[in-house]
């Protein structure tokens, strides 16, 4: 296993964990109800996904 030849420091550790952050979830809105929807699912209101009655 490989040990670091040098000390990380404080603000390296947080440079790198920069990206590692929860991102916060999109919504869109569906066109058929006005409803919010998560992106690329089908809309819980009304059943909707890209103007097709899917559920």
């Amino acid at each position: 296993m490989g040990v670091p030849k040098k000390h990380k420091t404080r603000s390296g550790r947080n440079q790198r964990r920069s990206h590692h952050a929860l991102k916060k979830t999109s919504f869109a809105t569906c066109k058929n109800c006005g409803a919010a929807v998560m992106p690329h699912m089908p809309c819980k209101a009304c059943g909707y996904y890209k103007g097709r009655k899917i559920v």
